[in-house]
């Protein structure tokens, strides 16, 4: 189950936004470390699904995961990808576009309605309405367990 995430009223949050497929998604600015082209990744054997490999980032290895295979939503190639710290690792996310970062108000973003708090309203902190449209705000110490963590 999400954990209810306790805001504090009228505190603002800076929010990474980016494209999988047609939909926004994003995630707190003060998680994401670097956002870049996706470079050359290298395959590993018996890896899950979702994990495309390994790149080199300036001599550091980094695990890099396809969000749109560990969500369902298989979107072809992914062109970007953003390096962002989970539980004290860096992992890279490979996603289709970056699209801007925005400025929320914590009071603006909903919990997720009730028919997505099973499984997939696990990795969902909220939902914000932007000019745009909808961001979906990700909660990125719940994408992955414990175990999967490790395993990057």
């Amino acid at each position: 189950m999400a954990t209810e995430v306790k805001r504090d009223v009228g505190k603002s949050e800076q929010i990474v936004c980016f494209k999988i497929g047609k939909e926004e998604y994003g995630v707190d600015i003060l998680l994401v470390q670097e956002i870049l082209k996706l470079p050359d990744v290298t395959k590993l054997p018996k890896a899950a699904s979702y994990v495309l490999g390994v790149m080199n980032l300036r001599g550091k290895v980094i695990p890099v995961v396809d969000l749109s295979i560990k969500f369902g939503i298989n979107t072809g190639s992914p062109s970007r990808g953003i390096v962002v710290s989970i539980e004290g690792k860096q992992v890279g996310l490979a996603i289709d576009s970056v699209s801007h970062v925005v400025r929320i108000n914590s009071t603006e973003i909903e919990p997720p309605p009730p028919v997505v708090r099973g499984i997939s309203g696990k990795y969902i902190i909220g939902i914000a309405k932007i000019e745009s449209g909808f961001v979906v705000i990700l909660d990125l110490s719940s994408l992955f367990s414990s175990d999967e963590i490790s395993a990057l």
